[in-house]
């Protein structure tokens, strides 16, 4: 993934500041991300988000609204209305730069910004939510207290997370007025709602709300025990990775062109994190897979190890060159599943290692066959295993042509 700065106006003249979350290889999709009330674009949540969904393929614009973070303007003078307008001009920058965007996802008060604007975008085909309210008059609570001062003297400073805000008069005529009800029912896109059970800052009910006056396809899945702003990596990296396999049930995501010579197109390995081992892969742009170590090793050990996954496509090959075999001399074969095991082997062990003080790879493979099956049958069939194109090429003198490319490549 690599991420840029981008920059357009908002819906006051002022400038807003924003990241671009591009893939490392074709840009299949384009996504928003908008986030929660008073936060930023840089929140952690925000960037595990964009960046397991950029792996996917799906580039991700995340900005921050008028009088926030990095951008221009003064936040007394916006309300949920002027959110909403920054988010469609940040749905027009995408579509005449990176693409239309077909995914809107708001984070609390910015899923309920998602809502509302979705039926003001063109082309947006998946909208997701994330502790997001059922009304956006929901934010009052977060200063009560200083309500009665804001509506006698026009304006009060109140405390949010620690920090100083104005809210002005306007505001809260602004999220008394704004509804979702009709933003719901006209939002012809699809809707996941994500929530936490144990969210103490938007309770579950509000998910219950959204979701009961959403038209299908509609889905909610729960956090279990999050926290509102998904401050854990693990929460934020499960909420990404279910956005990114149910959406691409419902966007239209460019295919990838194989290049010349490599049929089964590229498997592309993007490293998920600087600080860690765990690895991104995206298959062709059909399949993603992900790679680590384990913990001893200083991964988190939330996928395969790469000798891992050499041995489950050994496996794999196996079984289905066998199953190929068996349909096609109709032998009775039931089930085939392949057991394998990896280890190195000193030199010692190879008849011919020692010349060039080489090692040698040892892959154990188990096979098991079930069915009414004659001695025969089982023969034939571990003869074949021996022929499947991955063992071959295991076997074989394999050569690796690596090529550095450039940031300009």
């Amino acid at each position: 993934m690599t991420t840029c700065k981008i920059s357009f106006t908002g819906h006051n003249g002022n400038t807003l500041h924003a990241r671009l979350d591009r893939p490392d290889g074709p840009v299949r999709a384009a996504a928003l991300f908008a986030h929660c009330f008073t936060c930023s674009k840089d929140i952690p949540a925000a960037r595990r988000i964009a960046g397991r969904l950029a792996a996917q393929g799906i580039a991700v614009l995340r900005f921050d609204f008028t009088g926030l973070g990095h951008s221009e303007g003064e936040f007394a003078n916006t309300n949920f209305t002027s959110n909403v307008e920054d988010l469609r001009l940040a749905a027009e920058y995408l579509q005449n730069n990176v693409g239309v965007p077909q995914l809107l996802i708001g984070h609390s008060l910015g899923g309920a910004a998602v809502i509302k604007a979705a039926p003001r975008i063109d082309g947006v085909r998946a909208v997701v939510t994330i502790g997001a309210p059922a009304d956006p008059d929901h934010v009052s609570k977060h200063f009560a207290e200083q309500l009665a001062a804001i509506r006698e003297q026009g304006e009060a400073e109140v405390d949010l997370a620690g920090r100083s805000f104005t809210i002005r008069r306007q505001f809260l005529e602004d999220i008394t007025q704004a509804k979702l009800d009709d933003a719901l029912k006209h939002m012809d896109a699809a809707l996941l709602v994500l929530h936490s059970p144990h969210d103490t800052t938007v309770g579950i009910r509000n998910a219950a709300e959204i979701f009961q006056g959403a038209m299908h396809p509609k889905s909610f899945i729960t956090l279990d025990d999050a926290d509102h702003l998904i401050t854990r990596a693990e929460d934020a990296e499960y909420a990404a990775d279910v956005i990114g396999a149910w959406a691409t049930r419902y966007l239209q995501l460019a295919a990838e062109t194989p290049p010349s010579g490599a049929p089964e197109g590229v498997t592309r390995v993007s490293e998920a994190s600087a600080g860690g081992f765990r690895q991104d892969i995206n298959v062709s742009g059909k399949h993603i897979l992900t790679a680590d170590e384990p913990t001893g090793l200083g991964g988190t050990d939330r996928g395969p190890s790469p000798y891992q996954l050499v041995a489950a496509g050994l496996g794999a090959c196996t079984s289905m060159t066998i199953r190929m075999y068996a349909r096609r001399k109709n032998i009775p074969l039931e089930h085939v599943y392949t057991d394998v095991t990896h280890n190195k082997a000193h030199r010692t062990d190879c008849e011919h290692c020692g010349e060039t003080g080489a090692r040698i790879d040892v892959f154990h493979r188990r096979i098991h066959l079930a069915g009414d099956l004659s001695g025969e049958d089982r023969q034939r069939l571990l003869e074949i295993a021996d022929k499947c194109p991955v063992h071959r090429t295991l076997e074989s003198e394999t050569i690796i042509e690596t090529v550095l490319v450039g940031d300009r490549d």
